[in-house]
């Protein structure tokens, strides 16, 4: 009785090539740069940039080192895939991350810009909360209300001031027009009004006719002629320092 031994089966054709192909993919694997990955994060979120423009200039002006980091971010992995082109991949993440961070930074300015110069009614003066708030100079002299800011009441000069409605002063949301005007929704919810700071409230009537709708979380441009109650320092919420009779508003 003879034993035949079987020979190991030879490779296809097709399987030599699908080796081939495998071993290929295997020695050509590249790496997605991160800082491609991270650039164009920055980039898309650099649209901030261009919302905030409509808050203020000076809030779209601390908002521009995210575009700007996302334009080195993006430059450097990109001159990195250049350099070794048989490690990594991800360049157009690195050029979309560029063309992003460069659009929101010079049209977020440029838009910023333009609300900044333009949204001033004729006969207004620009006001803001900030500059409600006393310094340590007014401190140290005693004056609870800025020079400036008492200067622009005693003179009836016309202001206009930017900020919220604070929505648990009204009672209906359509067609108001008296309403507790603060410096900003404390991120969600305006937070305790014994804790908001005289400084940083307004009670506000519409005169003239005039009226608005209440929309949480909008920006409102405010302008009138601003009154200050001194008298009202020490009493507490429901008794506002400054109060604004409203000739001019949009939302």
């Amino acid at each position: 009785m003879s034993t035949t031994l079987s020979q190991p089966p030879k490779p296809t054709p097709a399987a030599d090539a699908h080796s081939n192909e495998y071993d290929s993919d295997v020695l050509q694997y590249r790496a997605i740069h991160t800082g491609a990955l991270i650039g164009l994060l920055l980039g898309i979120v650099s649209v901030a940039v261009v919302f905030a423009g409509e808050a203020s200039l000076a809030t779209a002006i601390m908002l521009l080192p995210i575009p700007v980091a996302g334009f080195l971010v993006s430059l450097l992995a990109l001159k990195t895939i250049k350099a070794n082109p048989d490690q990594y991949v991800g360049r157009p993440a690195a050029l979309i991350g560029i063309a992003l961070s460069a659009l929101f930074a010079i049209g977020g300015t440029a838009f910023a810009g333009y609300v900044y110069a333009t949204e001033v009614p004729d006969g207004y003066k620009r006001i803001s909360f900030l500059e409600l708030k006393p310094d340590q100079a007014d401190e140290r002299a005693g004056r609870p209300v800025p020079q400036p800011i008492f200067d622009a009441w005693q003179a009836g000069t016309p202001v206009f001031i930017k900020g919220y409605i604070r929505p648990d002063t009204v009672s209906s949301r359509e067609n108001i027009s008296e309403f507790l005007f603060v410096r900003d929704s404390n991120a969600c919810c305006f937070g305790d009004l014994s804790k908001v700071m005289y400084f940083d409230q307004i009670q506000v009537e519409l005169t003239n006719g005039l009226k608005t709708d209440l929309h949480e979380g909008r920006i409102y441009k405010l302008g009138g002629q601003l009154v200050i109650n001194p008298q009202n320092l020490n009493r507490g919420p429901g008794y506002p320092v400054f109060s604004l009779l409203g000739t001019y508003v949009q939302d």
